[in-house]
Parts: C-alpha cells; sequence; structure tokens
C-alpha cells in the first residue's frame, strides 16, 4: 500500500503526457476542449484498447480514435436507454392487467396475502419486507407538495380505498421498485403469467428485470458500457421459444452483446416493430474502427485473436 501523491494536471499538461505516450493530437485545441467537457479521467478508461503495453499508445493511434470510442459508446448507451425504456413500461403493463384480472381486483397491490412476508437475513439480521416498502413509497407519492396529476384527481374525488388503483400506484414505481415487487409475489403462477407475455421462464425473466435495473442505472449515470462486465449477470437462456442465439455465446453472459441480446429478444414482445438491430449496426457503421470484441462477442474457435462469430447470422439478430 502507498500514499496517493499525484497533483492535479493543467490541460496542456494533459495534453503533453498523451502526447509522450505517443498519442497523435492534430488540434491540441479540439483536445483541450473535450479534455474540459469530458474530463482526462473519465476519457483515459477509452485509451486502453490502442495499448498494447501500458502507458504506450500503438503506433497510428489518434485523440480522434479515443473519443470516437467515447462517442460510441455514449450513443450505445443512449440506445440500451430507450430500449430498457420501453421493456419497463410493457413489464409494467403487464403486471398490472395481469393481476388485477387474475384477483379481479383493481388494488391487487394492497393485497398483502399475495406477496412474501418480512423475510430477515439471517446473518445481518437485516428485515426486508417489499410490501411494506412498497406501501410506504405510494403513501409518499400520496402526501407530496405537489403530486402527480392522476394522484391528485384520485385524492379529490376518492376518500376509499386510501391508494389509488394499481394502473396509478404502479406508474408510481421506479424499475428498481417494479422489480422488487416482482420479485416479492408469493405464487410461482403470477409470476410466470407475467413471464408469458415474454415468452420466459419466470426465473430467467426476474433475473433479466434484475440485470435491466443494473444496466438501466450504469446508463443513468454515464458508465461505460462497451466493454464492462457485468456485476449483476442475467441467467442463460438455455430453451428459448423464440429466436435466439448458439451456446456458444453464453459464456459471455456478463458481458454487453448478451445485454444487447436480452433487449432484442424483450422487444420482440414489448415492441415488435422495433428497429433496434438497425440503430445498433447505425452506431456502429458510424464508428467503423470500434474494437467490437470487447462487448463479448466471441471467437469462432474461442480463441482470443481469431475471427468473431457473425452476431448478424445468429437466429436473434436475423
Amino acid at each position: 500500500m502507498r500514499t496517493f501523491k499525484k497533483k492535479p494536471f493543467l490541460y496542456s499538461q494533459q495534453i503533453d503526457t498523451l502526447k509522450k505516450r505517443g498519442l497523435i493530437i492534430e488540434d491540441e485545441v479540439k483536445a483541450e476542449r473535450y479534455l474540459n467537457e469530458i474530463s482526462y479521467y473519465r476519457l483515459s478508461a477509452y485509451t486502453f484498447p490502442f495499448q498494447k503495453v501500458k502507458d504506450t499508445f500503438d503506433d497510428n493511434t489518434s485523440f480522434q480514435d479515443v473519443l470516437n470510442l467515447y462517442l460510441f459508446d455514449r450513443a450505445l448507451r443512449l440506445l440500451v436507454l430507450d430500449a430498457i425504456e420501453r421493456i419497463e413500461i410493457a413489464i409494467r403493463a403487464q403486471m398490472i392487467y395481469t393481476l388485477a384480472h387474475k384477483y379481479n381486483d383493481s388494488h391487487w397491490q394492497d393485497n398483502a396475502a399475495i406477496f412474501n412476508p418480512p423475510n430477515t437475513n439471517p446473518r445481518t439480521g437485516q428485515t426486508f419486507d417489499i410490501f411494506a416498502d412498497t406501501q410506504d413509497i405510494i403513501d409518499k407519492h400520496l402526501n407530496q407538495k405537489h403530486p402527480e396529476v392522476f394522484v391528485k384527481h384520485y385524492k379529490t374525488q376518492y376518500n376509499s380505498p386510501k391508494n389509488p388503483p394499481s394502473w396509478m400506484s404502479v406508474e408510481l414505481l421506479t424499475i428498481g421498485e417494479l422489480s422488487r415487487l416482482f420479485t416479492a409475489l408469493k405464487f410461482n403462477p403470477d409470476r410466470q403469467a407475467v413471464a408469458n407475455f415474454f415468452k420466459l421462464p419466470h426465473i430467467v425473466f426476474t433475473s433479466w428485470l434484475h440485470t435491466l435495473v443494473y444496466v438501466r442505472n450504469l446508463c443513468a449515470h454515464h458508465s461505460r458500457l462497451w466493454n464492462r462486465e457485468f456485476a449483476i449477470k442475467p441467467d442463460v437462456l438455455q430453451n428459448p421459444r423464440m429466436a435466439w442465439l448458439q451456446p456458444a455465446f453464453n459464456t459471455n453472459n456478463h458481458r454487453t452483446f448478451y445485454l444487447l441480446s436480452i433487449l432484442k429478444y424483450l422487444l420482440a414482445s414489448a415492441n415488435p416493430g422495433n428497429h433496434f438491430k438497425q440503430k445498433l449496426e447505425a452506431i456502429i457503421q458510424k464508428y467503423p474502427n470500434t474494437p467490437i470484441q470487447f462487448m463479448g462477442i466471441p471467437s469462432i474457435d474461442g480463441i482470443n485473436g481469431s475471427p468473431l462469430i457473425n452476431w448478424k447470422d445468429e437466429a436473434l439478430w436475423r
């Protein structure tokens, strides 16, 4: 362990450091402007693919190469956020509709009997009560100084039940809160009834939903997505009911391309007329030098450096 002693660099010093490491910077004014907007540290994460030797750029690597990789990643995050939004809305709609009709109850979210009871972690002693937490979240929205218009309308028109119906109350939940509420459903048939819309086993669907929440938060905080290894891995889909990937992709379920494939699969139900593939292709074409192998597309023979499997030939992407 050492004491951190590095001093902050001026933009001019940052540029000098990059040049000393072999990076070609043809327009230093432009480079300084981007360092001012993005920050040296954030941009440095996109320099590693261009350095076979640490702190030494490969021959003919330019500042524009690094910037293009950053811009590719930004465009990819926006594409993923858009897809997750569409999927989230569809999940919300299916939960509301399916459970309201199954229980013939407009306020199923207030029925404690269909949710798991409080659970105490034996190691930490911490108690989790997702049903109670959800009730608290709804209550906070009801008592906000400036509530949603539909909440205000309900409060002025009705005095019972206290909470609005599910098609209002569940709309108040974030995707993370929605995921927790789905997980808290006590009965497997309830979860499966929602998962059926997406043609998935409920266990896989639950796992994928957790991953969507995690990735959505990464994107919302502008974290790197292009070559990330996910801390929350989605379950591998073994018996797909729709077009999917060949088994070679299963070992990379912690990488970005598997996530993109999950989005494509879910969008087939959530937004059948989507242009997700075309938009992804357009981003890759706009930044043709992007090292897409870092996204987790496996090679043909499983050896690094050999040709990648053509992802466009996969049944899912055809």
